[in-house]
């Protein structure tokens, strides 16, 4: 019991005295899934909107498909990656394996069903009043994207947080593709496992605590913000 309160006592002496590691590890972790997440979302957002509008032969198969996807195992994703990006891999030659780019890639693959899935669903359900009076009104299909976006765009900044939400706190893709290298390629979950085996509480409460936090703060602020739209 006292190694878990001193655990805790001296975790808080990290985030408070702005511990150079700690910081580290927390900025990095940001820095690669917000990346994923903005990445994702440059072709999600049309891909989405336009799956969710358009009427095709085959669209029920997609459609199954990539609900299917949206859980697909991390450490899948990972392995994928993983042999795509190694040195007897297609794009080994990039030299890409153990490096932030890596795990940017994994995370990004990771939340992309994800994404497009909400997105689809959201506008498969509500878009196609919209895009009928959006017609009317004489807009083009590149109008019609733009007004959807406008009318959903507090639903869809909802689905990219929850894209963020599980690339921020998985563990088995980046670890696989980035190797959990300190001062390179560290995150707030790989370091969370590595230190609780290593018996090292004090940085695992820490980053746990502040991945908690920014957990907590993202979805309080965006919530906050969707209210009125309720």
């Amino acid at each position: 019991m006292n190694e878990i309160a001193n655990g805790f006592i001296k975790a808080f002496w990290m985030i408070v005295s702005f511990d150079p590691e700690l910081y580290e590890i927390i900025i990095r972790s940001l820095v690669v899934s917000l990346s994923a997440v903005m990445i994702s979302s440059l072709f999600c957002v049309p891909l989405g909107i336009w799956l969710g509008l358009k009427r095709f032969k085959g669209k029920q198969l997609i459609s199954r498909l990539l609900y299917a996807s949206m859980s697909t195992p991390s450490v899948v994703i990972g392995l994928l990656i993983l042999l795509m990006l190694s040195r007897r891999g297609p794009f080994g030659f990039l030299g890409l394996l153990y490096t932030p780019s890596a795990m940017i890639i994994a995370q990004t693959v990771l939340v992309t069903p994800l994404v497009l899935g909400l997105i689809y669903h959201t506008v498969k359900q509500r878009g196609r009043q919209i895009q009928q009076e959006g017609l009317l009104l004489g807009a083009d299909s590149f109008q019609v994207m733009i007004l959807i976006i406008r009318e959903f765009k507090m639903d869809f900044l909802v689905h990219l947080i929850a894209g963020f939400s599980r690339a921020i706190s998985e563990v088995g893709a980046v670890m696989i593709v980035g190797g959990n290298i300190k001062g390179s390629t560290r995150v707030m979950t790989t370091t969370i496992a590595l230190m609780n085996s290593m018996g090292e509480y004090d940085m695992s409460i820490a980053l746990g605590v502040v991945l908690l936090l920014i957990s907590l703060l993202v979805n309080i602020v965006v919530y906050k913000e969707a209210e009125p739209w309720k």
